[in-house]
């Protein structure tokens, strides 16, 4: 699978992966903005806003109507953020003419939806309908304040609020509650029109259409697509050094039953020139998976917590430890895992350990390419980040990581925040899942 780029008009990209493999075709389109607390919200509610209905299919049973037609295809809204980039807009599934009926290729009639959900959208007097704002908005904010329901991933989230105080990505991809309330139908078409002018688009094909076919589709939906001064400004800025000369240290209380223990790392110099293959290999060896030194060592040997695990975030030069543990255990566990930091540092990876973590990262990059899903979402990260190389090449690179190289990246690391969260605190209805 060789994949292939195109500017389609102004601002508009498309990444054309070829694939027998599969007996769906999918088709992704992502608006791409910078992350803003004041815009994130907004950015996070429009597909969803889109998805309700459109000129020509008014509301949500049209619309599935219109889907069954076309043989069971699928539209998602998806909200990401990679980087400080947010990327908000549509994925569809559907299935290859090879095996629908007499050989019935939806593709064009697949994009030309496509095309509609995004630019014409059911409006009243040019307005999108208050009705469909309200409801998904109220959706949307109940996600949001239900963040703090799952401890683990609510812990994960407080740590980088707290240590990228200062920077676009303590913007969660959601955007925040305040910012959620205060969306109205009129403000949002007023965004909603800017974004079609400004934003970068990037679209993704992966099937077995010839590349022309699905060009010439896409094309045509997206005709009417008002372009003005694209903001070709967007990126991420990757701060080397933590934001203080001694780690900073936030504690905070709530009714829980585990402590969650989360630790943020910079990445440091080795993101001047990173090499994705030696940043997953050190990752997989250092926290992530079963053979890596926190999980045998913290979890398993000590008993220090109940999980131990590492996080790599390659797009913002960040890697975050989490833990969850008993109350009592805080200095320990903490003690424990900058232990195994800095055994790694001093070359302590046998032979065995290393082995473990390339074969871990190659097989699990060599995976992505049974998941169309995965497949997009790489591709998406490696346009933003201007990086093509493919999943099988970068797990054969992941293979042929060194020892000395796990060893540079963790001298690289720097500790910048110690996040704690222990009991003290009341909250009605929450759980406290590992």
């Amino acid at each position: 699978m060789e994949l292939s780029r195109t500017e389609l008009m102004p601002g508009v990209w498309l990444s054309y992966l070829p694939s027998k493999k599969f007996k769906t075709a999918c088709l992704s389109l992502s608006l791409l903005t910078q992350l803003s607390r004041e815009t994130a919200a907004m950015n996070a509610l429009i597909p969803y806003v889109l998805r309700r209905g459109t000129a020509r299919y008014g509301d949500m049973e049209a619309l599935s109507t219109r889907l069954d037609e076309l043989y069971g295809t699928a539209i998602e809204p998806v909200v990401r953020r990679i980087g400080e980039i947010q990327c908000t807009g549509f994925y569809v599934s559907f299935p290859e003419a090879a095996f629908l009926p007499g050989g019935q290729d939806v593709l064009r009639p697949v994009a030309s939806l496509l095309g509609e959900l995004l630019l014409s959208p059911a409006t009243r007097g040019g307005l999108l309908l208050p009705g469909y704002v309200d409801s998904e908005r109220e959706k949307l904010l109940d996600i949001i304040r239900g963040r703090i329901n799952e401890k683990r991933s609510y812990a994960l989230f407080r740590c980088i609020e707290e240590m990228c105080c200062c920077e676009d990505f303590a913007v969660g991809r959601l955007g925040g509650e305040a910012e959620c309330q205060a969306i109205h139908y009129q403000k949002l078409t007023k965004h909603y029109r800017k974004l079609l002018q400004t934003c970068p688009i990037e679209l993704f094909y992966c099937g077995r259409a010839p590349e022309k076919q699905v060009i010439s589709a896409l094309k045509d939906a997206l005709v009417p697509l008002p372009r003005g001064e694209i903001d070709d400004g967007i990126g991420t800025e990757i701060r080397m050094n933590a934001l203080e000369a001694q780690p900073r240290f936030v504690e905070e209380a709530l009714d829980v039953a585990q402590g969650k223990l989360v630790i943020g790392f910079r990445l440091g110099e080795c993101m001047e020139e990173p090499d994705l293959a030696s940043l997953y290999v050190f990752n997989a060896a250092f926290g992530a998976g079963t053979t890596s030194k926190l999980f045998v060592n913290v979890r398993e040997k000590l008993s220090l917590c109940y999980y131990a695990s590492s996080l790599l975030d390659v797009h913002k030069g960040l890697l975050l430890v989490s833990s969850g543990i008993e109350f009592d255990k805080f200095e320990a566990a903490k003690a424990e895992i900058f232990a195994q930091l800095e055994a790694l540092r001093h070359g302590d990876l046998t032979k065995e350990e290393l082995a473990a973590a390339r074969s871990g990262v190659a097989s699990d990059l060599r995976s992505l390419t049974d998941s169309q899903g995965e497949l997009e979402g790489y591709y998406l990260a490696q346009a933003l980040d201007g990086d093509g190389c493919s999943p099988l090449e970068l797990a054969e690179l992941a293979e042929n990581v060194t020892k000395e190289d796990v060893v540079r990246i963790a001298n690289s690391l720097e500790c910048d925040l110690i996040y704690f969260l222990k009991n003290g605190g009341e909250q009605e209805g929450e759980s406290d899942a590992e």
